[in-house]
């Protein structure tokens, strides 16, 4: 096992090494995140209609 003194030097010599992203990148993942939320949600509630359709179809069939 490391020291651990020399342990978090190198995670901090690590994190220096690290690319942040810059406010707008940060907004642009957002509203992408935001826009493929609603899409997702859009695509599982027209889906779930098409299937209660069906649904109900075949049970006015069967009975």
């Amino acid at each position: 096992m490391k020291n651990p003194l020399k342990f978090i030097q190198e995670v901090k010599q690590e994190a220096f090494k690290v690319t942040w992203p810059t406010g707008k990148e940060t907004l642009q993942g957002t509203l992408m995140v935001i826009a493929m939320a609603i899409l997702a949600s859009l695509f599982f509630l027209l889906l779930d209609q098409l299937l209660k359709f069906f649904l109900e179809l075949v049970l006015k069939i069967s009975f």
